[in-house]
């Protein structure tokens, strides 16, 4: 049972090629569908971790991989087909890549990294999904987010700039803590 969380991470990380064909198919409901239970099995993975100590490494990896492989395959999707502005899906993937970069020049320059997410990251990553979901459920559901559309759109791009830009902010600031302290 210990690795069931690691179980539901994989699952999640299956679905993004399922994801993918089925936006792709114009198959937007059951894309919703898959959309929500990968964030259910989100929320289910994470609670199952921490209430009965099933954590571990590879689920420290895995579970960020899942979750960001499903939102920048949607956005990249949604960019692609015009249902989000491209602008905004070029946007996100290269907040991830910086992010990734990011990290991999701190550990190759300090020899560790701490994973310590910001709270503008969670607000950006939040908005990602209220984002992607909505549009989801509109193109999929026949939801109208006609009056939102825009709000969360630049909402997203805000805090996607903000976040980026903190990331390297801290990072920066860490180098040089490393390179005084040498």
């Amino acid at each position: 049972m210990g690795n069931l969380p690691n179980l539901l991470s994989f699952a999640r990380l299956l679905a993004v090629p399922v994801a993918v064909w089925l936006m792709l198919g114009g198959r937007f409901s059951a894309a919703f569908w898959l959309f929500a239970a990968a964030g259910a099995t989100d929320a289910l993975d994470g609670f199952l971790a921490k209430r009965f100590g099933w954590q571990s490494e590879l689920g420290s990896y895995l579970d960020p991989l899942a979750d960001k492989a499903l939102l920048v395959s949607v956005f990249l999707v949604l960019g692609w087909t015009g249902h989000i502005p491209a602008w905004l899906a070029i946007m996100v993937v290269f907040r991830d890549l910086l992010i990734v970069g990011g990290a991999l020049v701190v550990v190759a320059i300090t020899g560790t990294f701490r994973a310590d997410p910001m709270f503008v990251s969670k607000l950006n990553t939040t908005l990602q999904i209220f984002l992607a979901s909505a549009v989801l459920a509109e193109l999929g559901l026949g939801l109208d987010i006609s009056a939102w559309r825009w709000v969360l759109v630049d909402a997203t791009a805000l805090t996607t700039f903000a976040s980026g830009l903190a990331y390297v902010v801290r990072w920066t600031r860490r180098l040089g803590q490393e390179q005084d302290a040498a």
